[in-house]
């Protein structure tokens, strides 16, 4: 069975978005082995300088790569990544499986997003959109699209 995980710096508080995250996680069950990890967001003063948000961001992602099994496909979810329809995502899906990789590894970033080594390594760089969303919606809207693409990959009726 296929192994996705996502893993996203920051816990979700609000328990609307734990349930829905729940309900996405529990559907994704029929379709992939799903692990959802989450990752401490580094503390920043107030107002932080450039040089404290990028050492921040470092050291979230050496805790995201730990996180990450060895050898998994890394698709970042960034501003700079391309939108893509539910189809195009679903396709991409369709080629990772192809591929025969052990794991493909969506990686959600905090506040700040991710560090731009981060980005250069992933497999893909994906944006939900060009307007800014909570990094906690933007978790449910990624378990929610990998559902509606697996879901488009096997002709299901979710996708209309």
């Amino acid at each position: 069975m296929r192994r996705v995980m996502v893993i996203c710096v920051g816990k979700l508080k609000e328990r609307f978005y734990q349930e829905a995250a729940a309900e996405y996680c529990k559907r994704l069950g029929r379709y992939c082995r799903l692990e959802v990890a989450e990752l401490p967001e580094q503390r920043l003063s107030e107002a932080p300088s450039p040089a404290e948000i990028e050492q921040a961001l470092a050291k979230e992602a050496e805790m995201i790569r730990s996180r990450a099994p060895a050898g998994a496909s890394l698709a970042a979810l960034c501003v700079e990544g391309v939108q893509r329809s539910s189809e195009e995502f679903s396709q991409l899906l369709g080629s990772w499986d192809q591929l025969g990789e052990k794991a493909l590894v969506f990686v959600i970033g905090g506040s700040y997003g991710l560090h731009a080594s981060l980005k250069k390594e992933a497999w893909a760089r994906l944006s939900l959109s060009r307007m800014t969303f909570p990094h906690h919606l933007a978790r449910v809207m990624v378990l929610e699209q990998i559902y509606r693409g697996y879901q488009i990959l096997e002709g299901g009726k979710y996708h209309k």
